[in-house]
């Protein structure tokens, strides 16, 4: 029997802000189909820095982890790095956008650095990123339900909906409710990574 802990309360704090970020102008775009191309572009570019500093997260939480969850990380890293930025790289050439000459934004570099400084200590760095698994596979799942008919952001929608990328949100939280941080600073932490998520959706174009 899974141990219940932390976050199914997380996911029941987090729901109104992943509602803010359904109501994103960005989002919506991507719902519709209908998102300007320069403003995927660019979120392309900063969430192709973003997932490099992701993986550095996993594998610093891999370091710490209990023995039965080492390759649970290390699969999540791997999936990052593999998977995850080779969608990114395809979108990217479809949208012309320049991978290799991106710079981190504001919203990227805040929250790379919060992800990066709460992976310090295993029990809240998964509670940190947390918002990013679960808020993707949540989001995905939504939109997956009117999926917008421009293939490009349907294929990016179908990702984030893909029962496989929902298993690996619920690793996490069978890792985050294991590790049972304190939970003042585990939904404190994990407010803060929704909010990192909403304001990454405000793209620098």
């Amino acid at each position: 029997m899974r141990f219940m802990g932390i976050s199914q309360e997380l996911q029941a704090i987090g729901r109104p802000m992943l509602d803010a970020q359904l109501a994103h102008p960005t989002v919506r775009g991507i719902a519709n189909g209908d998102l300007p191309e320069e403003v995927f572009r660019s979120w392309l570019e900063q969430d192709y820095l973003y997932l490099h500093d992701y993986v550095r997260v996993f594998c610093r939480l891999a370091w710490q982890a209990p023995d039965k969850h080492l390759g649970d990380l290390v699969d999540l890293a791997y999936s990052t790095f593999h998977d995850e930025l080779n969608l990114h790289r395809s979108l990217s050439a479809e949208f012309g956008a320049d991978l290799e000459g991106a710079v981190k934004g504001p919203a990227c570099a805040a929250y790379t650095s919060f992800l990066l400084e709460a992976a310090a200590n295993y029990a809240e760095g998964l509670a940190a990123l947390y918002p990013c698994m679960w808020g993707y596979s949540t989001l995905g799942q939504i939109l997956a339900k009117n999926p917008p008919a421009e293939p490009r952001y349907r294929r990016w929608v179908e990702t984030y909906a893909d029962p496989n990328f929902a298993a690996l949100a619920d690793r996490i939280a069978v890792m985050l409710d294991e590790a049972n941080p304190d939970p003042e600073r585990a939904k404190a932490l994990f407010i803060e990574g929704m909010n990192h998520e909403l304001a990454f959706w405000d793209v620098p174009v």
